[in-house]
């Protein structure tokens, strides 16, 4: 595996882990896209993205909703924002931008899923983007 800013420290604080510096909205362990320890610094540039992805069923789902926390890191360039959308088969189909410096709770984040039937792949994608 090639290590990238959101790969290098797998297991410690990025990936499945136990956070540190936030609680876990769902139990014991969260998913940390980028990294629990702020103030880590990391070389991004705009269109880098992580993303979580897995098979769903969405035959009898007429929308897929996520529930996370996002925190931004308060230094970036003033034109770069992070954005969070629900992919379908790698197409974006939900939006939520968060600005340098905020954190938010994301609960309104949902794919329209009732024209399609049948597996497929769903994801959560967290990406840099520029104005």
């Amino acid at each position: 595996m090639e290590f990238t800013a959101f790969t290098a420290r797998l297991g410690k604080s990025q990936g499945r882990i136990a956070p540190r510096n936030a609680v876990s909205i769902s139990g014991e362990y969260a998913f940390v896209l980028g990294d629990d320890e702020a103030g880590r610094r990391c070389e991004l540039a705009p269109g880098d993205f992580a993303e979580i992805v897995q098979q769903v069923d969405v035959t009898e789902h007429n929308f897929i909703f996520a529930d996370m926390r996002l925190r931004v890191p308060a230094v970036m360039p003033a034109s770069y924002y992070w954005e969070v959308s629900m992919t379908v088969d790698d197409a974006k189909m939900a939006s939520i931008r968060c600005d340098a410096g905020k954190e938010r709770p994301i609960t309104d984040l949902a794919a329209n899923t009732s024209k399609l039937s049948g597996m497929h792949q769903v994801g959560v994608r967290l990406e840099l983007m520029e104005s």
